[in-house]
């Protein structure tokens, strides 16, 4: 008997850390913000935004995250759920621009005022199923292409066999940064995509796409991916053929090992997006929509190329 009591005890200890963050009897605000993965750092860093928003504002914040950003079904299950517990407000980063759609009318059906970050979504989707959210919080992808692509054009001279290693594919954000580089190497001929292929944001899959990409094309000299993690596997991948220092490489989101690598000189470039600052004003925002006060309809964060010149 005493065995079981003791183990009881420890059981309600262990939750009780679990029901002070529901904000259970706090009177607080309850605010709950879903993630595509806390697997990334660009995602930890928005957390971190949020956080200190949260604190700073004296809500409840609730961050929750499928495992992986293509497991798109499980976001969807959370906010769900999320939706049937009764937050104050939701924030989103979408893992599917159209598939959020259904999820955020299950918000509005509750009246649950819903701010989208970082990822749009699909706005035809949208239109069709007649949903809405107050608010978006992020920067332009497309902008953010267009950068990377001018870089590049700088550093080849107007010149390079370029492979791109793409999002996960009728997702916008990589849509975007793929359609703002193309853009931006139009003014330069002697810029050609020799490959182009998913590999769904990840970090091995890079790696593992990259080397395919190098073996199939060997006069690849630069690569332009769609976020850094993947931008990391290509770069293990060109350490791997022993040809670092020969294939420039440009990554999204310049996250902590993106940095690192560019100080190192394995790595040229990554545009940074400030995740962080996207984390802050859409729990900002949230906030000001439970108190009945009005919100932009969008806002934009600042995007920099990240270089050796500049890294810190």
């Amino acid at each position: 008997m005493r065995r079981a009591s003791l183990a009881l005890l420890a059981a309600a200890t262990l939750l009780l850390p679990a029901a002070c963050n529901r904000g259970a009897g706090s009177g607080k605000p309850r605010i709950a913000m879903v993630l595509k993965t806390l697997n990334n750092p660009f995602f930890i860093d928005m957390q971190r935004g949020a956080e200190d928003a949260a604190k700073r504002l004296n809500v409840d914040l609730t961050v929750q995250a499928a495992e992986r950003e293509t497991d798109v079904e499980k976001q969807m299950q959370i906010i769900e759920n999320l939706v049937e517990t009764g937050v104050n407000a939701l924030a989103i980063a979408p893992s599917g621009s159209k598939e959020v759609v259904t999820a955020v009318a299950k918000a509005n059906a509750a009246n649950i005022p819903v701010v989208i970050v970082d990822d749009k979504v699909d706005a035809q989707a949208a239109k069709e199923a007649g949903v809405h959210w107050e608010a978006y919080v992020g920067s332009d992808n497309v902008e953010g292409g267009r950068i990377a692509g001018r870089y590049l054009a700088q550093l080849t001279n107007g010149s390079a066999n370029v492979a791109l290693l793409e999002g996960i594919p009728g997702h916008q954000t990589g849509d975007a940064r793929l359609k703002g580089f193309k853009e931006a190497i139009q003014s330069s001929p002697g810029i050609k995509i020799v490959a182009s292929q998913t590999a769904n944001w990840e970090r091995d899959q890079g790696f593992n796409v990259f080397q395919n990409m190098l073996q199939a094309h060997p006069d690849i000299d630069a690569v332009f991916a769609c976020n850094d993690m993947m931008a990391l596997g290509a770069v293990e991948a060109i350490r791997a053929a022993g040809k670092t220092g020969k294939i420039r490489v440009i990554g999204f989101d310049a996250i902590d090992d993106a940095r690192k690598a560019i100080a190192a000189g394995t790595m040229d470039g990554s545009v940074a997006q400030f995740p962080s600052e996207m984390g802050r004003i859409a729990i900002e925002n949230a906030v000001k929509l439970i108190q009945h006060q009005p919100v932009q309809a969008e806002t934009a964060t600042k995007l920099e190329m990240i270089t050796k010149a500049n890294v810190r």
